[in-house]
């Protein structure tokens, strides 16, 4: 009998890297079908919180590099 998997890490301590790969991951199972109902349901569920913490990091990385563009004087577009 095979041991159960470790529950999967919450979305919030995850790198953008970590997210990114496992929301591929839920895609690519989502779109493969045959999950049950329920099952389907989780993996889209866990797809929506990996997706948030995406547009979160990179919500952040932008911030980041609009505060750097500002605080050195200059146009980030120029």
């Amino acid at each position: 009998m095979a041991e159960p998997s470790a529950p999967a890490p919450s979305p919030a301590a995850l790198g953008y890297e970590e997210a990114r790969d496992e929301l591929v991951r839920v895609v690519t199972a989502l779109e493969a079908g045959g999950a049950p109902l329920e099952r389907s349901l989780e993996l889209w569920e866990r797809g929506e919180a990996l997706a948030t913490r995406c547009e979160e990091l990179l919500d952040g990385a932008r911030e980041r590099l609009d505060a750097a563009v500002e605080a050195r004087g200059g146009d980030r577009d120029a």
